[in-house]
């Protein structure tokens, strides 16, 4: 418990301890590099301007560092328009703004500090995809239009187009059943449709597969700036905090089954990172609620992550449920899916791949010091003894997961009750001994508390003679 309220306290006042580290890297760093790099030098050699240094990875756009201050209100307020044109060009400034490499020397990543409202700006963008990405199979009663409802024409889709050629275009239907219906009733209404049936639900602008596509890839393209904003140590304690932010991020997870798949990728890693300073109790506290999101759905959406199939999804999972166990605050809403996590972790260890197995052990090593009665469910679930153990003994290419690892089956042996379990493997823990691993002190340690202490001497004779 000790090391879990320093853990807090340097979090929350920057203090000298290590932060967590990041999952992954900005966006911008990937297979994109090579053609962003190749555009700048092209225009680079064309004006003029010196290139830079061939020994400086990763992409050669320029972005003046004056940039964010000088446009700040400019950026908010496109943002804002809900026009594609504008928000264009908003996104691929912030994208530039927010994407920094490791030891970049050519440019400072802007801060949201530096421009007011921008991050509120950027979860609308989100917001505005998530009113309108609603099933199209789905039967719907007719609302209101959502797509561009502040203007007439956005430049999403097909709307200059359809606004041309005036209310007489046939009605599209939302299901295949009921399409011969409408189109009889429309052929045989002498009358065309009135002028408020284009801000309709089911009107041409919210059914266009064109513009529907646009506005996620806007959404999209603002989440991957709040991800790229969340690897900023200057912005961690003010999306912590920002709880519209938190429940944007967390009803992205919720809908991992219909949403974009890198959206929800961005999503979570915004909140893995953001991981540290997340406090549940947000979600019931005074702050002005966007989507009514609780601590039960933010956590049954973080299980949903958990039990994926995708390796991404459940491994930054883990990650994250290892770092919000470290605030105090947040173990009452974690504890009544102890034995979920549990089991999950479990399963998750026995994977082949070696970052899920680093994901889910070293969220057992910080859930295995929360309180006693998390190292008796966790020493009384099945395999999980068995299999931390394989992970020493294979042993896995990283020694700092081999070494937690170990430090677990240490934390579980510290508890009388757990002796009676830990005693059929005392054999494996003999071999550790001997072998010449530097886990060997360690595994020593975990014989003396088994046979050791007067109290188990019924249970130590039966350990080692298999009375």
């Amino acid at each position: 418990m000790q090391k879990r309220e320093q853990n807090k306290l340097g979090g929350a006042a920057g203090g000298s301890a290590p932060p967590a580290a990041k999952r992954g890297r900005p966006i911008g760093s990937g297979s994109n590099s090579a053609a962003l790099s190749a555009a700048a030098t092209a225009a680079a050699a064309a004006s003029g301007d010196t290139i830079a240094p061939s020994t400086l990875l990763g992409p050669s756009l320029q972005v003046h560092s004056a940039f964010a201050e000088q446009n700040n209100k400019r950026i908010v307020m496109a943002l804002q328009s809900g026009l594609k044109s504008e928000l264009t060009w908003a996104l691929n400034a912030l994208t530039l703004l927010s994407f920094k490499e490791k030891d970049e020397v050519r440019k400072d990543a802007t801060p949201l500090a530096r421009i007011p409202g921008l991050l509120d700006a950027l979860l609308q963008v989100i917001d505005d995809w998530r009113d309108i990405a609603l099933p199209r199979v789905l039967a719907k009663t007719p609302r209101a239009r959502l797509l561009g409802a502040n203007s007439a024409v956005t430049g999403f889709g097909s709307e200059y187009e359809t606004v041309n050629t005036g209310d007489s275009v046939p009605h599209p239907t939302a299901g295949s059943g009921s399409s011969n219906k409408d189109l009889s009733a429309q052929k045989s209404s002498s009358k065309s449709r009135p002028s408020g049936w284009w801000f309709e639900e089911d009107g041409l602008f919210n059914l266009d597969d064109e513009g529907r596509a646009e506005k996620q890839q806007c959404a999209v393209a603002a989440s991957n700036i709040i991800r790229n904003f969340s690897f900023m140590a200057e912005n961690e304690l003010a999306m912590g905090q920002n709880r519209h932010c938190l429940e944007t991020m967390f009803q992205c997870l919720e809908d991992y089954v219909t949403e974009d798949e890198e959206l929800v990728t961005n999503a979570l890693e915004t909140i893995m990172n953001l991981g540290p300073l997340l406090d549940l109790r947000i979600f019931s506290s005074s702050k002005p609620s966007f989507i009514k999101m609780t601590e039960k759905r933010a956590l049954q959406a973080i299980m949903g992550m958990l039990g994926s199939a995708v390796r991404g999804w459940h491994c930054a999972a883990a990650e994250l449920l290892g770092r919000m166990i470290l605030n105090p605050d947040n173990e009452s809403f974690l504890m009544p899916f102890a034995p979920q996590i549990y089991k999950r972790l479990v399963d998750i260890i026995s994977f082949p791949a070696g970052d899920a197995q680093a994901a889910a052990v070293g969220a057992l090593y910080n859930l295995a010091e929360v309180n006693m009665d998390c190292r008796l469910k966790l020493a009384s679930e099945r395999w999980a003894v068995d299999r931390l153990l394989k992970v020493i003994k294979t042993p896995h290419p990283v020694p700092e997961v081999c070494r937690k690892a170990a430090l677990i089956l240490e934390n579980l042996v510290l508890e009388p009750q757990n002796k009676p379990v830990l005693l059929a493997y005392e054999n494996a823990f003999a071999e550790m001994v001997f072998s010449e691993t530097r886990y060997a002190d360690t595994f020593a340690r975990i014989l003396h508390e088994l046979t050791s202490r007067p109290s188990n001497k019924i249970a130590s004779a039966r350990g080692i003679w298999g009375m």
